[in-house]
């Protein structure tokens, strides 16, 4: 209205009768680190810069394709527990080369394949043109930059995947370490983890985790086991340019025919043979069927990716067909064949349970007739009451988030009855759709939530001198059914 009333008139005063609302921020947001072929924009670096992406399509316009792996074909060792193919007569390795193991383009496959949307990409390093790679725990924390200290600085995110440095544990638990105390920090994220595959037995694997992840912030993150044989790699996107320059396919490959192409290949110059990389390929195959099981060998190899991926693309689709609340969990996974190991209902008890510690391994099994499925729902703080299942700590992730955002239009607002009453109702008003939704528990609002607000109640006459409000929510979020037991007994006949 007029700031003086001096000129005679009608004058039109609006009043807001109703408080403000309180909006649900995004929960399925990751944010994956890790290399990537190119990174930039319009002829600008991206790297080490968040960028949020909607599609795959966009990754790939910003952030390149896969990483050109090479391997070789070795005599395989006695005793070796990798898989092997039969040669000639022989036992064969399908061996990857040093530095040449990056997971990153194919989980983000893996992502989208299993309901991914919008994801944040951070890139710490390029390959493109490279023969190798060397991971190294500088790229995410050197001097220089630091992955934290950037993330600190976008809001958004609410999930971190780290895909690559699984090839290397020794790297990637203690840098585990670091991202359950970032998620601790910002009280807005929640990290998937990946254990490393490769010991003597699952429970070495599981164990070896357990030991190397800490004993800080566990509420903030989760891990699968074991990893996934994927169809993520087609043969298609394979050729003899994946063979390492050591391996003589003169020699390799058995057929006659073929070896009269490997001749007429050496006789050709690098850019002759780069221009006719296609013809020579499909020849190949053509003569030699050793040729297109070793190749088959190779796609076996590249399509064994971690799990973490996935799993942020099934939170992304229980999200958002079902709501944070509900635990992801007894879903499938897209785009797998099977887990590499397939662990049993006795072997899981350990790894869902750790009496000692409290550190529960999420395991993804294979059930007949259903497919492959993620059987597991706990955080790493797997003893904790309060933070036991990843669906209660990432509800509460986002009710703590969205009240936070909507009280900050309240920062400065009169410390009285009347802001107390606002504030009030907005929460209220936002919790009550929750639990209209399935969100918390409770049979009537008044049992599934409780906010107080108040002098005497939640302050004293210090905290308004000191501008401090005190506000206390109390809320029963929904917790899955992880164990249903029906008690079955006989009875007499009755007529």
């Amino acid at each position: 209205m007029a700031a003086t009333l001096m000129t005679p008139g009608v004058y039109i005063e609006e009043k807001n009768a109703f408080p403000g609302s309180a909006v649900a921020v995004e929960t399925a947001l990751p944010v994956f680190i890790g290399y990537t072929e190119k990174a930039e924009r319009n002829g600008k670096s991206l790297l080490h810069k968040p960028t949020k992406i909607s599609s795959f399509a966009e990754y790939v316009e910003m952030f390149g394709g896969a990483f050109h792996p090479r391997f070789t074909v070795t005599d395989a060792p006695q005793g070796t527990k990798e898989e092997t193919f039969s040669l000639n007569g022989a036992e064969k390795l399908v061996k990857i080369n040093d530095n040449n193991t990056l997971y990153f383009y194919n989980t983000i496959r893996l992502f989208y394949s299993n309901g991914g949307s919008g994801a944040y990409i951070l890139s710490v390093g390029t390959y493109s043109g490279k023969d190798n790679l060397e991971i190294k725990l500088d790229d995410f924390t050197g001097a220089d930059v630091n992955v934290f200290d950037v993330l600190e600085k976008e809001y958004e995110p609410t999930l971190v995947v780290v895909p690559d440095l699984i090839a290397k544990p020794d790297l990637a638990y203690p840098f585990y370490q670091l991202v359950l105390q970032h998620c601790n920090k910002t009280q807005s994220r929640f990290g998937i983890f990946d254990v490393a595959q490769g010991g003597s037995n699952a429970m070495e694997d599981i164990n070896n985790f357990r030991e190397n992840i800490g004993t800080n912030f566990l509420n903030y993150g989760a891990a699968y086991y074991p990893w996934l044989k994927t169809s993520i790699v087609q043969s298609t996107e394979l050729d003899f340019t994946n063979l390492d320059a050591s391996v003589d396919l003169g020699t390799l490959l058995p057929e006659d025919a073929a070896k009269q192409v490997v001749e007429n290949m050496k006789k050709l110059s690098a850019d002759e043979l780069a221009a006719s990389r296609t013809n020579v390929h499909q020849s190949l195959k053509a003569s030699s069927s050793t040729y297109v099981h070793i190749l088959e060998e190779i796609r076996s190899r590249l399509n064994l990716l971690p799990p973490s991926a996935a799993m942020a693309g099934l939170y992304t689709l229980t999200d958002s067909s079902r709501g944070v609340w509900k635990a992801p969990a007894n879903v499938s996974v897209n785009m797998v064949n099977a887990p590499a190991i397939n662990i049993s209902h006795e072997q899981q008890q350990k790894m869902n349970v750790d009496v000692i510690a409290g550190k529960s391994v999420n395991v993804i099994r294979p059930f007949p007739g259903i497919g492959t499925l993620v059987w597991g729902a706990r955080t790493l703080d797997g003893n904790s009451q309060d933070w036991r299942y990843i669906n209660v700590r990432r509800t509460l992730i986002m009710i703590e988030q969205s009240l936070k955002l909507a009280t900050r239009a309240y920062v400065f607002e009169p410390n009285d009855a009347g802001t107390w009453v606002t504030i009030t109702s907005m929460m209220n008003n936002f919790l009550y759709n929750l639990w209209k939704q399935g969100a918390l528990a409770g049979a009537a609002p008044e049992q599934a939530y409780d906010v107080q607000l108040g002098l005497g109640t939640t302050m004293t006459p210090n905290d308004i001198l000191d501008g401090v409000m005190r506000i206390t929510v109390k809320v029963a979020i929904v917790r899955p059914a992880e164990f249903i037991v029906i008690t079955f007994q006989q009875q007499q006949q009755q007529s």
